[in-house]
């Protein structure tokens, strides 16, 4: 399984990025879908993860401007990004998992400038 994420990118503060994640192995509809920050010489976290029948969860930095979404039609995942602060600066990295099988993809930058 290979993730391919996208769309990362620079932008002011207060603009929006769409981050994709295309998921090239079998049964993405049966993977919980996440999505993972790491600031500059921080740890990576968890940004938000959206389940197979599409319950989602939000870090409380995030709420309000991050929608995570799924399209199990073309194996992707979503991350909307708007009023972005520069603290949301960093890579961002798509996850999924399904039982024991973890994967992650390659990471996507993103920069806000102040």
């Amino acid at each position: 399984v290979q993730l391919q994420a996208s769309g990362g990118g620079l932008v002011q503060d207060g603009g929006s990025l769409r981050l994709s994640c295309v998921h090239s192995g079998d049964f993405f509809n049966r993977n919980i879908m996440a999505w993972y920050h790491q600031a500059p010489g921080k740890q990576r976290e968890l940004v938000a993860s959206i389940e197979v029948l599409g319950r989602t969860d939000y870090v409380d930095s995030v709420k309000g401007r991050f929608t995570i979404s799924r399209d199990n039609a073309k194996n992707t995942v979503y991350l909307q990004m708007n009023s972005l602060k520069p603290e949301d600066t960093g890579v961002y990295y798509c996850n999924s998992v399904l039982r024991r099988f973890n994967y992650w993809g390659q990471g996507t930058q993103v920069t806000v400038s102040s």
